[in-house]
């Protein structure tokens, strides 16, 4: 397994609703040529389906199954929260406190320095062949033009954290997770980083670096995350999802899609709306219960 430098996350007390925040030191940054070096600029990714293909905390919760953590009612239990909140929009009280809930059952009265290593694993083995290598091409170009790239998402932000230090990004934003004497808690400190928290998020960091927004790019999928994406003078839509490609069209902006023939449908599920959507992710749990049981 390559090594990596170990990753601590640290709470700003800044950052809204709890969000964690992983920076890396030692990220190399060498002037480029096809982004302008300009060092109040800064680059925002999402994670799911923005940089990895498919949900990151599903991956991580079928590592933690497979090392007997929990059964696998709770993995198809995330990934039905996961596609409700593609599917609608919107957050409700009850889903957020429920998926909230449900992610840290992943954890609880487990150690960081446990799941930690269990992260790093799992990005080994389910992880690293997920990247989508266009979304890590972008990424490395604003880095070669010396610019800060930071990850926001709504996953932990250990796994945040070890997925940016394996890319060599500058560092990561991520729900975080209450620990006391090195053991989960069970609790969230906040909220998870989700939708117009991660807009706050990323305000508050440019606050903090001396960064300027209006000179900013912003990457993401969803269009839950609409509200970071208009925070910044220069969106993307990556591998979007329906709702947000058709705003990325009406206000012209720039649209990267990954995704190929049958490989974009499969996707795509999380993607779609209505009970479309909702009625796939049924499907797909039978079928992630039935793969677990298998394997």
């Amino acid at each position: 397994m390559p090594t990596s430098e170990p990753v601590t996350p640290v709470a700003h007390e800044s950052l809204p609703h709890g969000a964690g925040a992983v920076r890396l030191e030692g990220t190399d940054t060498r002037p480029g040529d096809r982004i302008q070096p300009d060092p109040l600029a800064a680059a925002f990714f999402d994670l799911d389906n923005t940089i990895v293909q498919g949900a990151s905390i599903f991956h991580f919760a079928k590592g933690m199954y497979r090392r007997g953590f929990f059964d696998a009612r709770t993995i198809v239990k995330a990934l039905w929260f996961q596609t409700y909140f593609r599917a609608a929009g919107k957050e409700k009280a009850a889903h957020v406190a429920d998926a909230r809930e449900t992610m840290l059952s992943f954890i609880a009265g487990h150690t960081v320095a446990e799941i930690t290593q269990v992260g790093e694993e799992v990005y080994e083995e389910s992880v690293a062949q997920r990247i989508w290598p266009g979304t890590r091409a972008i990424a490395q170009l604003h880095l070669d033009a010396g610019q800060q790239v930071w990850l926001v998402t709504a996953a932990p932000v250990e796994m945040a954290g070890i997925i940016a230090s394996r890319l060599g990004l500058t560092g990561a934003l991520g729900t975080t997770a209450e620990h006391e004497d090195g053991v989960y808690t069970g609790r969230l400190v906040g909220d998870m980083l989700h939708g117009p928290a991660k807009a706050l998020a990323v305000r508050d960091l440019a606050l903090e670096h001396g960064l300027d927004l209006a000179r900013s790019f912003a990457y993401s999928d969803s269009y839950n995350d609409l509200p970071m994406l208009s925070l910044v003078g220069h969106p993307c839509a990556i591998n979007p999802d329906r709702r947000l490609s058709a705003h990325a069209e009406e206000q012209d902006w720039q649209v990267r899609d990954f995704r190929t023939g049958r490989r974009a449908a499969r996707l795509g599920l999380l993607g779609a709306g209505g009970a479309g959507a909702l009625a796939g992710a049924v499907a797909a749990g039978v079928a992630v219960t039935r793969y677990l049981r298998r394997d």
